[in-house]
């Protein structure tokens, strides 16, 4: 058995449930590493991000460099003697930190790697139309998401599943298995396997979407632009121009609806609004108008008159 001393690293609250359940097994976690704090929403208030929180409240030291190649942010991980780095959704780590732990440097992923490699697996596992994912624990190396695997678990995704539900269910398993991937560590007893190679073709990737890339494509098929928004929902939000407004669409269904042209709206202005597709439409139940709160459709309505 080895003596394991983590510094974790991690910022989205996706991380959180992994942290705590090393801390309830007894782990010793002697620093966490999260990103600097940021201003956020309309206010742009100074917000720690929930791995912060979660460590302050344990009392763990937190360190927030805003350059990981600093030579004192180096210094200081030195300082506290880990052998063990764990890193859930944080971002690229340098050669010069992934390197430093003697029992290397692990990672958690949100997919059944090779496949979905980047920094939006969960997000682009439900776009793709998967019916399952997973997750995965791995050795970090030099390029991003190639390492070792240690293990891995697959999880069904469902038809309804968005982002946000997929990613509630992904970080408890996730954390499990990260938990189990260090107890493997800790006792010296455990295999990796070389990540399968895969034709480039066959090989999704998954990576960080931008506001420009989440725009709706009304011109595809129906499952397509279903699968396109609530694989974005609730974050970081597919998009469309209603009223000459950028408006997130949050939740909507698929339906049918002929003779329409892609795009055209078919609504009463009163209680339902349906935006044709290829082959159909998408029948939206809550969005979210730039600058403004998330709103059902008929409070939107009473608000914004549509032409028809």
């Amino acid at each position: 058995m080895t003596d394991i001393r983590i510094i974790f690293m991690g910022t989205p609250a996706f991380a959180v449930p992994s942290l705590e359940i090393l801390l309830a097994h007894g782990y010793s976690v002697v620093a966490v590493v999260t990103a600097p704090d940021k201003p956020q929403g309309r206010g742009h208030q100074i917000v720690p991000s929930p791995i912060k929180l979660a460590a302050q409240a344990h009392n763990i030291p937190v360190l927030q460099p805003s350059n990981l190649k600093d030579p004192g942010f180096l210094e200081v991980i030195d300082s506290y003697g880990a052998n063990l780095y764990v890193v859930v959704a944080f971002r690229m780590l340098p050669k010069v930190v992934w390197s430093k732990p003697a029992l290397g440097t692990i990672n958690l992923h949100a997919s059944c790697l090779p496949q979905y490699r980047g920094a939006a697996p969960i997000n682009w596992a439900i776009i793709q139309g998967e019916q399952t994912t997973g997750v995965t624990t791995f050795f970090i190396e030099e390029t991003i998401d190639t390492g070792l695997i240690l293990l891995q678990e697959q999880e069904p995704i469902y038809e309804l599943d968005t982002a946000e539900t997929l990613a509630s269910r992904l970080q408890y398993k996730g954390a499990s298995l990260l938990l189990k991937s260090v107890q493997a560590i800790e006792s010296g007893k455990y295999e990796t396997t070389i990540q399968p190679s895969i034709p480039g073709g066959e090989l999704k990737k998954a990576p960080k979407m931008y506001t420009e890339d989440c725009q709706i494509n009304w011109g595809q098929p129906t499952t397509a632009v279903h699968n396109f928004i609530r694989g974005l929902s609730p974050y970081p939000g597919a998009w469309t121009i209603l009223n000459q407004v950028h408006t997130k669409i949050l939740v909507a269904y698929p339906i049918s609806l002929a003779n329409y042209a892609p795009g055209a709206i078919c609504s009463d202005n009163k209680h339902f609004l349906h935006i044709a597709t290829q082959d159909g439409a998408i029948n939206i139940q809550q969005l979210q108008p730039a600058g403004k709160k998330s709103m059902d459709i008929q409070s939107f309505l009473r608000g914004h008159k549509l032409p028809i």
